[in-house]
C-alpha cells in the first residue's frame, strides 16, 4: 500500500517540483538557524547557506571589517556558515574585552581546517590547562635559553653579521631581500628550538622558508573559508585547501625529523635547547598529561612558525619605508652615527638613547598592521559586552587595524609619521600601540620580537643605505595570508 502511495503521488507530482519543494524546505529551516542569537550585536543580513561570507573581500578582509563597522557600530556580528563571529572595534572596546574581561576571551575557536591540521595541541590553538601548561613551559624555556639576557644577545648581534655580509655581496644591485631576512630571523628561533641555525645557502631550509612562505599566502584564499563552511565536500575536493594540507604535513615532517635526532642522542643531565627541555619534562614521573610527543612537535612548530614570520615580515616592511621616506631614513642614520658610529654593532641598550630610531620602528610596526585582526579567539563562558549577550563558543575578533588606525587615537592615522611617538624630542609610548595584541594571549615573543628589530633594523640602517631601483616606483600594497606582507620588491643596498 505505501509502494502505492508513493507511486500515485510521484504521478501526481512532478520530480522538479518534489525538488523545488525539498528546496525551499532545506532554505527555511536553514533561515531558522540563522536568526541573530537574542541580545546579539546588529550585523549584516545572513544569506542561507553562505551566511555573510559574501560581505568580505577576501583579499583585503581588514578592510571589509572596517566599512562593516561604519555601518554597523563598534561591535557587529556576522555569520559564516553556520557559525557566528562577534568583531569588536576601537581601543576601549577591545581593551575591555582582552585585558579587563580577558578570561572571558582567552580560548580559541574550533575551526574545521585548524582541526585538519593542527588539533587541538600546541601554544596557538590550545586551550584551557592544556594551554596554560603549554605557555607557562614555553615562556620559562625561553628565559632559561636567554630571553631577555645579554646571551641572546649576542646571538642576534652574530646573526647580523651574517646578514650584512649575503646583502654586501649583491653589491648594490636590486636584489628581493625577502628570504635572507626570512633565513636571518628564523635562525634564532631555530638556535632556541632545535639547537642549530641554517646558512643561507642551505637549499633543503630554503626550500622550507619557500613552503611556509606559501602556506601563509594561501591562508587568505577563499577556498579556505568555503572549506570550514563546507569541510565535508572540500576535503574531497581539489584546490588551494589541498597544499595548505600538504604543506603543513611538510613543515611538520621538518619539526618531526629533529625531534626524533634529538630523542636519538638525548642526555637529560644536558640540556641543549627547547625539545631537549620538552623531553625533559615528558620523563618526569609527576608531569602533567598535557606534555606528550603531540604536543611537543605542535609547540615548536607553532614557536618556528611565529618566531621566522612576524619579525622577518615587519624587517621587509622596514627596508620598504625606508627606501620610500629618503629623510626618515637619513634620521635614523644620523642618529646612528652619532650614539653608536661604525665601530661596533648595535645593542639593546642604545634604544634608550635612540628615540627617533625607537620611534620609527614602532611607526613602521603601526602601519604595516602585519596581523590586522588579531589572532580569533572564542568566547569561554557567557558574558555581556557593550551591552549585548554573548554566548559561551561565539567566534571572537578584536580588530587591530580600529586600534593602529583609530582616529580618536592618533594624530594622522593614514600617514607614516614616526612623530607619532615623539613628545619634545623623547621616545612616547602609546597605549593604542597593540601591534602584539594584549591580554593573557598577547605575543608568548613580543620580547623577543622588540629585541630582534631594534637590532636586526638600527644594524641594516648603520651599514646601508636603501633606495628603489633605477627607474622603478616601490609602493606599499600589501599580500594577504596568515600576515599582511609586502608585495614582493627588489630594492638596493647601498654600502655605506
Amino acid at each position: 500500500m505505501l509502494l502505492q502511495g508513493l507511486s500515485a503521488l510521484r504521478e501526481a507530482v512532478p520530480l522538479p517540483a518534489c525538488l523545488l519543494f525539498l528546496a525551499l524546505l532545506l532554505i527555511i529551516a536553514d533561515c531558522r538557524k540563522r536568526r541573530r542569537p537574542k541580545g546579539f550585536p546588529p550585523g549584516p543580513l545572513s544569506l542561507p547557506f553562505l551566511g555573510t561570507l559574501l560581505q568580505f573581500d577576501p583579499k583585503k578582509p581588514h578592510e571589509s571589517m572596517q566599512k562593516l563597522a561604519e555601518k554597523y557600530g563598534k561591535i557587529f556580528s556576522l555569520q559564516v556558515g553556520s557559525m557566528w563571529i562577534v568583531t569588536v572595534n576601537g581601543l576601549p572596546l577591545v581593551k575591555e574585552a582582552l585585558v579587563h574581561q580577558g578570561e572571558n576571551f582567552v580560548d580559541r575557536p574550533r575551526f574545521p581546517l585548524n582541526d585538519e591540521i593542527f588539533g587541538l595541541s600546541g601554544l596557538i590553538n590550545s586551550n584551557g590547562n592544556s594551554w596554560k601548561e603549554q605557555r607557562r613551559f614555553a615562556l620559562t624555556t625561553l628565559r632559561n635559553f636567554g630571553l631577555g639576557k645579554r646571551s641572546l644577545e649576542e646571538r642576534i648581534q652574530e646573526e647580523t653579521r651574517y646578514l650584512t655580509d649575503a646583502i654586501e655581496d649583491e653589491k648594490g644591485q636590486p636584489f628581493n631581500p625577502h628570504f635572507q631576512i626570512n633565513n636571518t630571523v628564523s635562525n634564532i628561533i631555530c638556535s632556541i628550538t632545535f639547537g642549530n641555525r641554517y646558512e643561507y645557502h642551505d637549499s633543503q631550509f630554503q626550500k622550507l622558508l619557500h613552503l611556509l612562505d606559501e602556506t601563509i599566502s594561501l591562508q587568505a584564499s577563499i577556498w579556505i573559508q568555503v572549506y570550514n563552511v563546507f569541510p565535508a565536500i572540500m576535503k574531497y575536493l581539489p584546490g588551494p585547501h589541498q597544499t595548505v594540507i600538504t604543506n603543513w604535513k611538510q613543515l611538520k615532517s621538518f619539526v618531526k625529523e629533529s625531534i626524533e635526532k634529538h630523542k636519538a642522542d638525548w642526555s637529560p643531565s644536558q640540556t641543549r635547547d627547547f625539545i631537549d627541555a620538552y623531553l625533559n619534562e615528558i620523563a618526569k614521573e609527576d608531569a602533567p598529561a598535557s606534555f606528550s610527543e603531540e604536543n611537543l612537535l605542535q609547540s615548536t612548530l607553532d614557536l618556528f612558525l611565529a618566531g621566522t614570520e612576524t619579525t622577518s615580515t615587519t624587517l621587509r616592511w622596514a627596508l620598504l619605508y625606508m627606501a620610500i621616506y629618503p629623510e626618515v631614513q637619513a634620521k635614523v642614520q644620523g642618529e646612528i652615527d652619532s650614539v653608536i658610529g661604525q665601530s661596533r654593532l648595535p645593542a639593546t641598550d642604545d634604544r634608550e638613547h635612540m628615540p627617533y630610531t625607537n620611534a620609527v620602528i614602532h611607526e613602521i610596526q603601526r602601519k604595516s598592521n602585519i596581523v590586522p585582526l588579531n589572532v580569533p579567539r572564542a568566547i569561554s563562558q557567557d558574558t555581556t559586552l557593550a551591552g549585548f549577550h554573548l554566548p559561551k563558543g561565539t567566534v571572537f575578533l578584536a580588530s587591530l587595524t580600529s586600534v593602529l588606525f583609530d582616529k580618536e587615537e592618533w594624530e594622522t592615522p593614514d600617514v607614516f609619521n614616526p612623530s607619532h611617538f615623539l613628545d619634545n624630542g623623547q621616545f612616547k609610548k602609546r597605549e593604542a600601540f597593540l601591534p602584539f595584541s594584549a591580554g593573557k594571549r598577547v605575543c608568548l615573543g613580543e620580547q623577543l620580537a622588540r629585541m630582534e628589530l631594534f637590532v636586526f633594523f638600527t644594524a641594516l640602517l648603520q651599514k646601508f643605505t636603501f633606495q628603489a631601483p633605477k627607474d622603478v616606483i616601490l609602493n606599499l600594497d600589501f599580500r594577504p595570508g596568515l600576515t599582511l606582507s609586502p608585495q614582493p620588491y627588489r630594492i638596493c643596498a647601498l654600502p655605506r
